[in-house]
């Protein structure tokens, strides 16, 4: 099998959560990467496996959410760049352009940092996903200029479907001082 697909709920009830995390796991053969609290008082759910897995995983535990979702998706081919990433063990020595985009949610961050990878040869930094940042999330990404510029646009247009767009910005040339900053 496959599990090259993530799904995520993202909660407005921790109690709520639960309930959703279990309701996913009986739905399906899926792994759970993450079921944890965060801020400010949400609660989030991620898995990944198969296609129709995930997908079906995803509909029992937006099912079982009812009024508490406040996002979710299903990526059927995830970039790998993004494990790494939600995990902060990305390791970048230095930096060329450095691109961000920051959004009100955490579904709608992940589902940038895979379209935003996508689009052009950029390396993902980090996606930090609402801890500490009042319920929000943002990625970071480095690469030549132009590829920065081009994946920025395509992770921040979705996000801004969605309504959810804080802001996005691209640097050419960062000082050095800031890489040793953001990890």
């Amino acid at each position: 099998m496959t599990r090259n697909a993530i799904g995520l709920i993202e909660l407005s009830s921790i109690a709520a959560g639960f309930a959703v995390t279990d309701a996913m796991l009986k739905a399906a053969d899926v792994e759970l990467l993450l079921a944890r609290t965060i801020c400010s008082g949400k609660y989030m759910v991620l898995v990944r496996g198969d296609v129709a897995a995930v997908e079906a995983s995803v509909r029992a535990g937006t099912a079982a959410g009812d009024f508490s979702v406040i996002d979710s998706f299903v990526i059927p081919n995830v970039d790998e760049q993004v494990f790494p990433a939600i995990a902060g063990t990305t390791k970048v020595e230095v930096l060329e352009a450095l691109g961000a985009i920051e959004s009100f949610s955490v579904a709608s961050l992940i589902e940038a940092a895979d379209a935003a990878v996508k689009a052009a040869n950029v390396k993902l930094i980090e996606l930090r996903l609402a801890m500490a940042l009042g319920g929000k999330a943002f990625v970071t990404m480095t690469g030549d200029v132009a590829a920065v510029e081009a994946a920025v646009s395509a992770g921040a247009a979705v996000v801004a479907q969605k309504g959810l767009l804080v802001n996005r910005v691209v640097i050419p040339s960062p000082r050095p001082e800031l890489l040793r900053e953001m990890i």
